[in-house]
């Protein structure tokens, strides 16, 4: 029997059962989504650093209320009055379908939409179209890109003044400062809860030790950017020494998102061995800026309903 010739792609994403879907690269998984309806709202963990180790945990180490937190999530605690980010109140974050896989060489990508329900309508009251994209990059590091686009349809939608939101991440314990070894460090080089919450900065890091594949400690990071086209840019910033952070979409004041009119935000987390290297950051950084965005179209492609691919 004769195939036709075929290259396996380097970057794949993977459906899998039980509403769960990986990328890997080479063959390793490195990344899960996890969307069943069974959740609150949808969630990447495992999120694996180049030691092999899982970098993310569910909940807090210390505080069974902080069962929301859950590896990195998308959220936001007041949107007309309804909380998305806490468990237990009602409100749900939907996967409605997905809209395109991308596997190649270069990158892994997925798009897929999501939908914002209050407990009390049949409709969603926003949705979010969301492209993931993975990047490998060099010893087993990767970036883990995310365009958002919220869309208020069916009428005006507030998103109230808050810490929370739109995205954030839950680092394992040893990574976290107070249960572990780890730091928080800013674009600046500095350090700690104490001097960074609630201040802006076009990045925040999260680093700290784990175990290799042959048990030795090392020290892995994620480096969380935020991008100059996102409103209120650059955030300020919620983060705690025991384990989590996030950048503050409107932590000052309200946002207004029109019937609709389209919310475009962009993020980018960079999975990386030892601790925060500011010059290399610093590269990614403006790598990342001067990056168009990725869209999703109309494909005229067989077997294709949508593409994803970068505006031009």
């Amino acid at each position: 029997m004769e195939f036709k010739e075929y290259s396996l792609p380097r970057c794949q994403v993977i459906p899998e059962s039980d509403y769960q879907t990986s990328y890997a690269v080479d063959g390793r998984k490195v990344l899960r989504w996890n969307f069943g309806h069974h959740y609150p709202r949808p969630f990447f963990h495992p999120v694996i650093g180049p030691s092999g180790a899982n970098l993310v945990r569910m909940g807090h180490p210390g505080a069974p209320n902080h069962d929301h937190h859950s590896g990195i999530w998308f959220a936001h605690n007041m949107i007309e009055g309804f909380d998305f980010w806490a468990n237990g109140t009602g409100t749900q974050i939907r996967q409605r379908q997905w809209l395109d896989y991308i596997d190649s060489d270069e990158l892994a990508a997925s798009a897929l939409l999501l939908d914002y329900y209050d407990g009390h309508e049949e409709s969603p009251l926003l949705t979010q179209s969301t492209i993931v994209i993975l990047h490998p990059r060099e010893n087993n590091e990767y970036i883990l890109e995310l365009n958002i686009a919220f869309q208020a349809i069916n009428a005006p939608v507030t998103l109230r003044r808050t810490n929370f939101g739109v995205l954030a991440i839950r680092v394992c314990a040893s990574i976290s400062e107070y249960f572990g070894g780890g730091k928080i460090t800013n674009d600046s080089g500095i350090s700690g809860e104490d001097n960074l919450f609630g201040l802006s900065s076009s990045y925040m890091d999260y680093s700290g030790p784990v175990r290799d594949d042959s048990r030795k400690m090392v020290i892995n990071g994620l480096t969380l950017f935020d991008h100059p086209g996102n409103p209120n840019y650059p955030a300020k910033w919620h983060v705690r020494e025991d384990g989590w952070m996030g950048p503050s979409l409107n932590r000052d004041e309200a946002m207004l998102i029109k019937q609709g009119d389209t919310l475009q935000l962009r993020y980018q987390i960079h999975v990386h061995h030892d601790g925060l290297d500011i010059e290399k950051a610093a590269r990614i950084r403006q790598q990342f800026v001067d990056s168009p965005p990725w869209i999703v179209a109309r494909s005229n492609q067989k077997h294709r309903a949508w593409l994803i691919e970068r505006k031009t």
